[in-house]
């Protein structure tokens, strides 16, 4: 699905009933009567779901546990809401997956911090006879349905944007720093392999100068941007690939007073990053809909146990928000989700 501005009720809804399986569609989700969606909520009511995101102390996360949370309330799904501190805590996270075989789930939604660490842990879940569902990162191994971004595809719309605002400054031939998280995550490689080509579409004589991996530390993103921003003179742009690495280049920025020189566009929507939309120190966030993945993960997890099978690639997009239209009424609960803090 291509990035486009839309409102993020219409394109959550379109999706749910793309599944034909009627279970979010009462007035407890988007409103009005649904028999179908009181009989779907009927056949899953009771059903042991746990749900482990990739960090407690995001609020992105945050919210796709709070999305979570309304899917298990609207549907009477017994709901176990877990997650490690910190995205680089891969083995706490196994051991969460290894929690909830031995609590006896019967379906998991799973942010999984590393594309083929988890993968059997997951096994071992799908034997027991648990439903897997991932969220946001793809694993190697298989699951019964996966639910995220298309990130080639966000990160060429990041590109496409960065390039734009280089070639309005008259830079459109300047170096790029890329600010990212972890590296070896396929999301964030998807992210940055999409981000390269919508450069190169159409600034072909801009150039990545290099990579900084901050191990999602806001400080070390902020270290690393300020030194490239001192020592670079032909920087004239940042690529920041996730809300650790936009909060960051943001405050640095911000403190080398670098917004009429450099453009930087991020992706997530953390109140930082919104509020660095605002003044200028991030120049455009790439928006996805946590809240929304919470919601349709519980969904789709309850309803394979239930013997509905799930889609096996659902993209529910996301919105490229900057200056104008960082104020509008339709993305208010985008930018702003509910949270539920662990």
């Amino acid at each position: 699905m291509a990035l486009r501005s839309v409102t993020p009720a219409v394109t959550a809804l379109a999706t749910v009933v793309a599944l034909g399986l009627g279970v979010v569609g009462g007035k407890a989700a988007f409103g009005g009567d649904d028999e179908a969606g009181e009989q779907g909520g009927a056949a899953v009511a009771g059903t042991r779901v746990d749900v482990i995101v990739k960090a407690t102390n995001s609020e992105f996360w945050q919210s796709m546990l709070a999305g979570s949370k309304k899917a298990g309330d609207d549907l009477g799904i017994r709901l176990g809401l877990f997650g490690p501190t910190a995205e680089t805590d891969i083995e706490p996270q196994i051991q969460l997956v290894e929690d909830a075989i031995s609590r006896g789930a019967q379906a998991i939604v799973l942010a999984a911090n590393s594309s083929t660490a988890l993968d059997s842990v997951i096994d071992k879940a799908r034997k027991a006879g648990i439903k897997v569902i991932t969220v946001d990162n793809a694993v190697h191994t298989k699951t019964e349905g996966f639910l995220g971004t298309d990130n080639i595809k966000a990160g060429q719309q990041a590109g496409e944007r960065l390039c734009k605002l280089m070639t309005a400054r008259g830079k459109a031939d300047g170096t790029v720093l890329h600010e990212t998280s972890v590296s070896g995550v396929q999301v964030l490689t998807d992210r940055f392999d999409g981000f390269k080509k919508g450069l190169a579409a159409g600034c072909p004589d801009a150039r990545v100068s290099q990579t900084l991996a901050n191990n999602n530390d806001v400080n070390a993103a902020v270290g690393q941007v300020s030194d490239v921003l001192a020592t670079s003179h032909s920087l004239a742009g940042v690529f920041a690939d996730n809300n650790v690495s936009g909060i960051g280049t943001a405050k640095a920025i911000q403190e080398k007073k670098a917004e009429g020189r450099v453009d930087v566009v991020s992706f997530d929507s953390d109140p930082a990053e919104v509020a660095a939309v605002k003044t200028g120190a991030i120049d455009a966030i790439v928006v996805q809909n946590p809240f929304f993945f919470g919601y349709q993960g519980v969904v789709e997890a309850a309803m394979a146990h239930a013997g509905s099978p799930a889609p096996v690639n659902l993209d529910p997009g996301a919105v490229l928000v900057d200056r104008k239209n960082v104020g509008s009424e339709d993305l208010k609960s985008l930018l702003n989700p509910p949270k539920v803090k662990k």
